[in-house]
């Protein structure tokens, strides 16, 4: 094979790209880490370790934010950053397994594996984004209800400043909450796409709101109308008949992983934000991390055969952020049934994906 035609190859093309990736940002770390962390002991060769650990390496250790970017204690300066990570620890919504309170704390623990930079799409975030992780919401672990006002506020906080919300649970019924924080400050309609195997679409179960019933009460927000809601992935033995025939009756939209097997990644997700584009203003994206088939994400509370596989989900939300957010939720992950944090790792690569999508097709504001 010649020179020439290797050089058409993506991943050639990954690699030339990279070198037009600037390293300004990495250079400040580094300067900041030898100033806080002190200057390595004269043995140390590359005179860019520092004594204290206190940037990117060694991954092993530090203390974890989501991908060791800075912690902002005083979140009334968030609007100062592009994106914010916030955790949103609840799981009183579960029906079943409970555990995904500890999905924001696994989520940031095994983002220290990863680097900021994304070889296909020659996407360096840090380059790119200033990105806050803002801590957890305080969530009140005995009342639903009080903790949906929290979190409501606390988003609405966060998508009001400008920055980027990216909303870790948790279990699905954030969805409603988070929802409800962003859409009166979006001046029109909301679309949802939502990926998951379940259509969390009743109105109660067991008598209140939980995960199995987000989207009844998100829909019931004016501008978030069921008609803008596109839920993919839906299928298997765990869709209650009860939220089938709200999606039935709200007339929402309905792809179900036949269809995606049908159809292809690249055609579902043209005609998922056909559905949530129309006549919205904004689109938010809620991943729900069971939407992938149960043998990649074992750390859930209902894990279903016949979902996506990895490289599929991957596919979908890029596809999907190519055209722009307003926010992203990712919920289910369980750590207390996960594997080798397998399943924390997946929803890690989903939101990094996405930001790095939102950065490549210029759909993020950026403060500099």
């Amino acid at each position: 094979m010649s020179s020439e035609m290797l050089n058409e190859f993506d991943g050639m093309k990954s690699v030339h790209l990279e070198g037009e990736i600037p390293t300004t940002r990495g250079d400040e770390e580094i300067a900041r880490s030898l100033e806080y962390g002190l200057e390595a002991a004269p043995s140390i060769k590359d005179r860019t370790i520092s004594l204290f650990s206190r940037g990117e390496l060694p991954h092993f250790a530090g203390i974890n934010t989501f991908l060791k970017v800075p912690f902002l204690e005083d979140v009334r300066k968030v609007g100062e950053y592009d994106v914010a990570i916030l955790g949103e620890p609840l799981d009183t919504g579960t029906t079943y397994r409970a555990g995904t309170r500890f999905g924001p704390q696994a989520i940031r623990r095994i983002s220290a594996l990863y680097t900021s930079y994304n070889f296909e799409m020659g996407v360096d975030l840090r380059e790119s984004l200033k990105i806050a992780d803002i801590g957890d919401v305080f969530v009140i672990p005995a009342n639903i209800e009080k903790s949906f006002d929290q979190i409501a506020l606390a988003v609405s906080h966060v998508f009001s400043s400008g920055a980027f919300p990216v909303l870790i649970g948790g279990d699905h019924s954030l969805g409603y909450p988070n929802v409800r924080g962003i859409a009166p400050h979006v001046d029109g309609n909301v679309g949802i796409i939502h990926l998951d195997r379940h259509i969390d679409i009743q109105e109660t179960d067991m008598d209140e709101r939980m995960h199995t019933t987000p989207w009844f009460h998100a829909t019931n927000i004016p501008n978030a109308p069921p008609s803008n809601l596109v839920q993919v992935g839906i299928g298997g033995w765990q869709v209650p008949r009860a939220g089938v025939k709200v999606g039935r009756e709200r007339k929402t939209n309905v792809i179900s992983m036949s269809d995606v097997e049908r159809l292809g990644i690249e055609k579902i997700a043209e005609i998922a934000l056909e559905l949530a584009w129309k006549n919205a203003k904004a689109v938010y994206l809620s991943f729900d991390i069971d939407s992938l088939d149960a043998g990649f994400v074992p750390g859930t509370g209902w894990p279903e055969p016949g979902g996506f596989t990895p490289r599929e989900a991957l596919k979908l939300v890029q596809l999907i952020a190519k055209e722009g957010l307003c926010a992203m939720e990712v919920v289910e992950v369980s750590p207390p049934y996960d594997v080798s944090d397998t399943t924390a790792l997946i929803a890690l690569r989903v939101i990094v994906d996405v930001l790095a999508s939102l950065v490549y097709h210029d759909k993020l504001p950026r403060k500099g």
